[in-house]
């Protein structure tokens, strides 16, 4: 069995600071989206119950050669990288053709194909869908558990108000929520082994396609406005008098 996770490269969100409302991605470093390493855990558990093998798929530019390594060491076997300066900030729409072509590309095809339900930056969570439309594969999102019993998957989705379990055929395209799992850290060991696991690096010539046009512009990117009162406090009585009045405690 084969199975492609889909990965995103991405800022680290826990360093990226605010200046004059928008965020400084000077020296951040990049990293594997939250989401897209509970994707990856799924698949891992299910590559330790059956005879499979998993493949990160990635696209950007060239940092994703010391990125994927996280990727790697977390248990895939392989990393097919779609690497071209020209995908750095791509968005979701022009990714998707991408990623599709590549999985067209691949040798082995894919059996089961996994997303997180959205990337850690713009969280449009639309990457899956498009990639299964083009592919014309069925889909399934907000899995909060897979079952794989010969050709077919049964997954149970998370809802607002239920949880519904859907049988759907292979190949698939599956989407993941965060809690379907915890991500497994890698060991010293499983680290120092990821730099000799075999990738396969592609240009975004090489795979016969001519992504269109961004459907999408970002006209703003800032941060929230906060207003702070600047309330002077000389003790906890007025702390505790200044906080009932703003109904942040109780009377």
């Amino acid at each position: 069995m084969n199975i492609v996770v889909a990965m995103k490269q991405i800022p680290d969100l826990q360093q990226i600071r605010i200046r004059n409302r928008q965020p400084v991605f000077e020296d951040v470093p990049l990293t594997i989206g939250l989401i897209d390493k509970n994707a990856l855990e799924a698949a891992v558990q299910i590559k330790e119950q059956l005879d499979a093998q998993v493949t990160v798929l990635s696209a950007g530019d060239e940092n994703l050669e010391d990125t994927i390594k996280e990727a790697l060491a977390a248990g895939a076997d392989q990393a097919y990288l779609v690497m071209d300066d020209a995908l750095n900030g791509t968005e979701s729409s022009i990714i998707a053709e991408v990623l599709a072509a590549a999985l067209r590309q691949m040798e082995d095809k894919p059996d089961l194909i996994l997303f997180g339900e959205g990337s850690g930056d713009n969280y449009s969570g639309q990457t899956g869908s498009r990639v299964a439309a083009l592919l014309d594969l069925p889909q399934v999102g907000y899995a909060s558990s897979i079952v794989i019993d010969g050709g077919k998957a049964a997954v149970t989705r998370s809802l607002e108000d239920c949880e519904e379990v859907v049988e759907v055929a292979l190949p698939a395209v599956i989407t993941v929520i965060s809690g379907i799992n915890e991500p497994r850290i890698a060991s010293v060991s499983q680290i120092l082994k990821a730099g000799r696991k075999p990738r396969e690096t592609v240009e975004l010539d090489e795979l016969n396609i001519k992504p269109g046009d961004s459907a999408i512009d970002t006209l703003s990117n800032l941060a929230p406005e906060m207003e702070r009162k600047r309330i002077t406090v000389k003790s906890v009585d007025e702390l505790i008098q200044a906080l009932s009045s703003e109904a942040l405690i109780g009377r």
